[in-house]
């Protein structure tokens, strides 16, 4: 009798063994997953939005890849990029009024820094308001472009704002293309 209880679980583990099936996979082959189609609308049209504010210049997602970040606090967006990434362009935008974009460039070491800001926003006000130089000193104000002799070595702000002295639009989008 003691045998029998013994061959009992046995028994039932060896019924409950499913057979070894060995499966072929095609190394060409890949497994794609069905989305509802309310998912992939929603999707893409976030990543439009997306692209449209804050990465809508050209070259923007190829700076992105190489490190430029960005952070934004009480109406203030902040970009920081290496200025060896030179030249490139950033899209941008001010959804609310009295924002500014401070553009700093690391490691800055050219004898001159020349930027555009383009809008395709009717009536837009925004211009470079300050330049802070690697020794810390500011000036300012500009237009819509600049070209400035950088002294030294180090890094560089580019303040971007609206304008105190004009009327107009202060939100939309906008790129800035540094060189």
């Amino acid at each position: 009798m003691k045998k029998s209880l013994l061959l009992i679980p046995l028994i039932i583990i060896s019924c409950k063994k499913e057979p070894a099936v060995t499966e072929t996979v095609n190394k060409d082959s890949a497994v794609v997953k069905e989305m509802p189609d309310s998912a992939i609308k929603t999707d893409s049209a976030a990543l439009r939005k997306q692209d449209s504010i804050i990465n809508n210049a050209p070259v923007t997602k190829e700076v992105l890849r190489k490190g430029v970040m960005r952070s934004e606090k009480e109406g203030q967006i902040i970009r920081t990029a290496d200025a060896s990434q030179l030249p490139f362009t950033l899209g941008e935008e001010f959804t609310k009024d009295g924002q500014e974009l401070v553009l700093k460039l690391t490691h800055y070491d050219r004898p001159n820094i020349k930027a555009t800001i383009s809008t395709n926003e009717k009536d837009f006000n925004i211009r470079f308001n300050q330049i802070r130089l690697p020794n810390g000193d500011y000036d300012g104000p500009f237009g819509r472009e600049i070209t400035y002799e950088t002294k030294g070595k180090g890094e560089v702000w580019l303040i971007i704002g609206k304008s105190n002295m004009a009327s107009g639009n202060t939100k939309g989008g906008f790129n800035v293309s540094v060189e």
